[in-house]
């Protein structure tokens, strides 16, 4: 049986990984880089697997495929199934209301918020996608390495050598060498602690400039994020950006001004022209990329279609054949 070398081992190489051992693919994985850590973009993740909402701005596969997903990390990793809260500061309830009609799977909630969430007051309405979850990306990572390991996928930490018969490159943003039309989209976040306050569910401010998020970690942390920006200056978090996180947060809970500020991230996402992945083969290298905001929710899907074109020469509609 040929072996499968997957190069690259942020959230797309592993669940790769893992879709081609679950249908007894041999698999070595290649990453200089070391085991899952702050080095991959996927690492400084908001981890919500959110369909519903992000189908507010997103193309319709994002939706259907990204349902899907929901089920996919539950079999491999601990998620939490609280759904999501979608609220407005009173002078922005227009853009609730249309964040409403661009999706669906919601209910409208006004009194119900305090009971959904005791620490959020003042709040008067808000959309609950009681169907969606979220996870820890950095105990999933771990969880998909650690259980390759543990069916015998050996990990090289040094740069895969020149030629292999049977390559997946999800290297991310760093395969732009050979994909000219990947971007980066430039994400900062904070992971806070204010154990004074809790939250049970994500919980996303609409916000006139960029969307933001605090996603609940466990004892009193909490992610806050996260930009979307146009550039591919990732080496700093700027004063605006962090302002307006922070001021996101005070917005929901004045108590989070006396938060802790324990980590900034800042890291690109690989991008395609359309926001959507890709999955493509060039001679005997199968290349499998783009995931772009939605590594957690689209990951999932990414790895069903490379283990079919992989092992089945099966084409999944992520297959870009005008690329090939």
């Amino acid at each position: 049986m040929s072996i499968w070398s997957v190069i690259g081992a942020g959230v797309a190489g592993l669940a790769v990984a893992t879709e081609l051992v679950s249908r007894g693919a041999r698999v070595e994985v290649f990453d200089p880089a070391g085991p899952p850590g702050p080095h991959a973009c996927s690492w400084w993740a908001g981890g919500m697997l959110a369909p519903w909402c992000e189908f507010e701005n997103a193309e319709e596969p994002v939706l259907r495929l990204g349902q899907k997903a929901i089920g996919w990390w539950a079999d491999k990793t601990d998620i939490q199934r609280n759904g999501t809260l979608v609220v407005a500061a009173r002078r922005d309830l227009p853009d609730l209301r249309r964040f409403a009609r661009r999706t669906e799977g919601f209910t409208a909630v006004s009194t119900m918020i305090a009971e959904l969430e005791p620490d959020l007051p003042n709040l008067s309405e808000g959309l609950f996608f009681d169907a969606e979850a979220h996870l820890d990306p950095r105990k999933a990572l771990h969880c998909l390495h650690d259980r390759l390991v543990e069916n015998g996928v050996v990990f090289h930490h040094k740069p895969a050598p020149e030629g292999l018969p049977n390559a997946i490159d999800c290297r991310g943003l760093r395969a732009r060498d050979v994909l000219p039309d990947l971007r980066g989209v430039k994400g900062e976040m904070l992971m806070i602690r204010c154990p004074d306050i809790t939250l049970n569910r994500p919980v996303r401010l609409l916000h006139p400039r960029i969307p933001l998020y605090i996603v609940p970690r466990g004892d009193g942390i909490y992610m806050l994020g996260a930009t979307m920006i146009e550039s591919e200056d990732r080496s700093r978090i700027t004063a605006r950006s962090m302002l307006e996180l922070l001021s996101a947060a005070y917005a929901l809970n004045p108590a989070f001004g006396e938060a802790e500020v324990l980590e900034i991230g800042v890291d690109l996402r690989p991008a395609f022209p359309d926001n959507l992945p890709r999955i493509r083969r060039r001679g005997r290298t199968i290349y499998a990329n783009g995931l772009y905001r939605h590594g957690y929710l689209l990951a999932p899907a990414l790895a069903q279609g490379v283990a079919d074109l992989a092992l089945n020469n099966t084409h999944s509609e992520l297959v870009d054949e005008d690329r090939t």
